[in-house]
């Protein structure tokens, strides 16, 4: 049928199909980045009725304060070295449990489990693992004639402290998306390899990791913008404490917004973080997706 005869009725259809999911997006996420970018100009508290526009009063007092500082510095911390151990990990978990062996099927089973686990029950148990006094893990140390670590109520380990719980938590669910690239590769491309006296390592960079790289840049930028919007372990394990050692900026954003009653300064806050994740995401996409090889 030629294009150009498809009724109006035909030509619409499509578009019906998406509106739900359009709706939806543009109540849900849409309006919301408007109305929080509005709002970042305002100096709205949340109580008065009005709201009056300051200009970019709210970003140069912001960026300013030391808190809103230390609070992007850690969030910076938290995701670079979040990212990078969860990212190396579950890569060499991967090639780890790519043999199929009973003991591999158990282990590809254990490390999932964390994943569909709430992350509340989660938080609250590694806060009991991490008890200075009577926790399992100082408990160990003691046993292996180690001194004992104040893991949550140092800011010297705190925030270590959180990383090992988001890569305990999310480690398994990542391993299992490489694990799935893994099992997509032909095992000729080895077998030819082998031939050509290629060894583990070279055929690890010149033939595994080009081939698993689309599933491990979609882990990359997963990982990355959750790393960013991190709120729930840090609210239930340390409040952004000892002092703001583990202050995030999301968490940096609910204290403004609903403890001090400044939504246009949180607002602002979250205009930073939305432009943040963008750059990030958009900085992935020029330069690695170069790297990125697609069948």
């Amino acid at each position: 049928m030629n294009p150009a005869s498809k009724s109006w009725q035909e030509r619409l259809r499509p578009y019906l199909f998406i509106l739900p999911a359009m709706i939806f997006l543009s109540v849900f996420v849409l309006y919301p980045i408007i109305n929080m970018i509005y709002l970042s100009f305002t100096n709205w508290n949340l109580v008065s009725a009005t709201k009056k526009l300051v200009g970019i009063t709210n970003y140069t007092y912001l960026f300013r304060r030391k808190d809103f500082l230390d609070a992007l510095k850690n969030t910076f911390t938290y995701t670079i070295f979040s990212v990078l151990i969860q990212m190396s990990m579950s890569i060499l978990f991967a090639v780890w449990l790519k043999k199929a062996t009973r003991v591999n099927n158990f282990l590809r089973t254990a490390m999932f489990t964390p994943h569909i686990i709430s992350l509340l029950s989660v938080a609250m148990v590694w806060v009991w693992l991490m008890d200075e006094k009577s926790g399992l893990l100082n408990m160990i140390l003691n046993l292996m004639g180690l001194p004992p670590l104040r893991w949550l109520q140092s800011s010297d380990t705190a925030m270590m402290s959180l990383i090992i719980v988001s890569c305990w938590k999310s480690v398994g669910y990542n391993t299992m998306i490489i694990y799935a690239a893994l099992q997509a590769i032909p095992s000729d491309i080895y077998e030819a390899a082998e031939l050509d006296n290629a060894g583990r390592l070279s055929a690890f960079f010149r033939i595994t990791f080009p081939m698993i790289s689309p599933h491990a840049f979609l882990v990359l930028i997963t990982m990355t913008i959750g790393s960013f919007r991190v709120f729930d372990t840090i609210r239930i394990m340390t409040n952004g404490g000892p002092g703001t050692s583990t202050q995030v900026l999301v968490y940096y954003i609910y204290q403004t917004a609903f403890s001090y009653f400044k939504v246009g300064l949180a607002s602002t806050a979250g205009v930073v973080l939305l432009a943040i994740v963008g750059i990030m995401t958009a900085t992935y996409f020029l330069v690695l997706s170069k790297r990125v090889h697609y069948q």
